[in-house]
């Protein structure tokens, strides 16, 4: 009787656990069915995997000599540690070999410089595709091929031997970036329709960025150090993995849905022929030029004009993270106010840029570089948060409301500055000088910063519900925008001549969207 009450009991427990799991798990899936607390979660899982790629590009930074110096001396990687010279000497007989004789022993770190490119360079050829297809199936299936793919290359990554599979994984981490990262801001936008929310939402996204770089060399050293080669990567690996079964959970990818009610984005090409978008790319190109070329030439530099420890060397931009989160909060403050001036605070960053690199080779010690590094890093940030929207903004008013290819090329405007400037700069450096790289990037800064009076106008605009009714000024660029601009000539005629539903589809269904007809709504507005 007492073993016949006991399993009773137990049956009883496991029914009422089994039944509050249930509720809970009811719970969560309605909570997940909130429109705004999924936002959330879709912001969180976008975050977190561009944290984790930012983490991926710069979690090497303190293994890598001590890895070339293992591989080229064939010694084990803590003698290597404590042979300093030895490694130096290896890498740049081996750079030598290579490039041939002319090339000088001092850019040692050609090598690493090549790693480091590889990435943005396979980013750069392969996002003209991924903001293609992106736009054809949407954002959630890209991003986590993204993810899956940044999963597979931090594993090899940790089972990484020899040069030749490091450069593998680092190629592969530029693919599975041009997927994540063009997705995950593509969705950001796209799920943040109103302006004030999409620049902080976006801002977010941007601090995690920051956070990540700067991070990530500490992170990966200390973990290098008293765990082993493989830790940091395993950590990040387990962290990829993580993110990529939440956005299962929250978004279900392949879960049925009907997709003939998709949008057609318009033709990447298309994009990047329009004036407005090509102003913000060259930009964000331009803005970041500084970044990409101080990051593998300035600690050769502080170590030869202010003899800089390694301590200082390694925590050259850990400041420059706090001016960045507060470039990013007075920008989205601001642009939450003043929306018409993004481009002014946009200007305004590339003028601080510029400032900041023509005084970077007069420090003479650390506490005087920090300063400009700041006011870089300040200035980007300002830059980014005001044109990263901007680009969504310019779709919604002048194409149609499909984000993957204009991410895409924003991510071609920041591949276009990793890419050259761990190769390019070494080599400007050691031709015309360290002084002469800085002025040069501060020149070029402050002379594109008034091509953003550009799109002073176009920043003025509202979108209204006739979104393709607001620039037509320029000129009709299809069938639809025609028919509009001969009823704007001739008032009183027949409003839907025939042909002109069928002749676009796409954006009379649209129109269907958004709420009235164009004959019903305003012009554009101005704020």
């Amino acid at each position: 009787m007492a073993t016949e009450g006991g399993a009773g009991l137990a049956k009883s427990a496991v029914e009422k656990l089994s039944d509050a799991m249930g509720e809970k798990t009811k719970q969560l899936g309605t909570a997940m069915q909130d429109v705004h607390r999924q936002r959330r979660l879709i912001l969180v899982i976008v975050c977190v995997a561009l944290f984790l790629d930012n983490m991926l590009y710069m979690v090497i930074v303190p293994i890598m000599p001590s890895y070339l110096a293992m591989w080229e001396a064939k010694i084990p990687a803590r003698e290597s540690n404590a042979s300093g010279a030895n490694a130096r000497g290896a890498n740049a007989s081996w750079a030598k070999s290579v490039l041939g004789p002319g090339y000088p022993p001092e850019n040692e770190d050609i090598k690493i410089g090549v790693l480091f490119a590889s990435k943005a360079i396979l980013q750069l050829l392969v996002n003209p595709l991924s903001g293609t297809f992106i736009d054809r199936v949407g954002y959630d299936i890209p991003l986590l091929i993204g993810l899956t793919v940044m999963f597979l290359s931090t594993i090899i990554f940790a089972l990484a031997e020899n040069y030749a599979t490091l450069f593998a994984a680092r190629s592969l981490q530029g693919l599975g970036s041009a997927f994540a990262d063009t997705s995950g801001i593509a969705m950001i936008a796209d799920k943040y329709t109103e302006e004030s929310e999409r620049s902080r939402a976006l801002g977010i996204a941007l601090a995690f960025i920051s956070f990540g770089s700067l991070v990530a060399p500490p992170f990966g050293g200390i973990l290098y150090q008293f765990a082993g080669r493989r830790v940091p990567f395993l950590v990040l690996a387990s962290v990829c993995l993580l993110d990529g079964l939440l956005l299962l959970t929250v978004i279900k990818p392949f879960g049925s849905r009907t997709r003939e009610n998709m949008l057609v984005g318009t033709p990447i090409h298309r994009l990047m022929i329009d004036p407005y978008i090509a102003v913000v790319a060259g930009a964000l190109t331009t803005c970041n030029i500084p970044l990409a070329f101080l990051e593998p030439t300035i600690a050769t530099w502080m170590k030869k004009n202010m003899g800089a420890s390694e301590w200082e060397m390694g925590v050259t931009w850990l400041p420059a993270f706090f001016p960045h989160v507060l470039g990013v909060y007075i920008t989205v403050k601001l642009a939450a106010k003043y929306p018409h001036l993004q481009w002014f605070y946009g200007a305004l960053g590339m003028v601080i840029i510029g400032a900041s690199s023509c005084t970077v080779p007069a420090c003479r010690n650390f506490g005087q570089l920090i300063v400009p590094l700041c006011g870089i890093c300040f200035g980007i940030a300002l830059v980014d948060t005001a044109l990263l929207p901007t680009l969504a903004f310019l779709v919604d008013l002048r194409h149609v409301s499909v984000y993957g290819s204009v991410y895409a090329i924003a991510d071609i405007s920041y591949s276009v500055a990793y890419a050259l400037g761990p190769i390019v700069a070494s080599q400007i450096v050691h031709s015309l000088g360290f002084v002469q790289l800085n002025l040069g990037m501060g020149l070029a800064n402050v002379l594109y910063a008034p091509v953003l009076l550009f799109l002073k106008n176009v920043c003025q605009m509202k979108a209204s519900h006739s979104e393709r009714n607001i620039l037509l000024e320029e000129g009709p660029k299809g069938l639809y925008d025609t028919i509009k601009m001969q009823e704007r000539k001739g008032k009183g005629k027949n409003p839907h001549p025939a042909g002109g539903m069928e002749g676009n589809s796409v954006d009379s269904y649209h129109r269907d969207l958004t709420g009235p007809s164009e004959e019903d709504s305003s012009d554009y507005e101005y704020s």
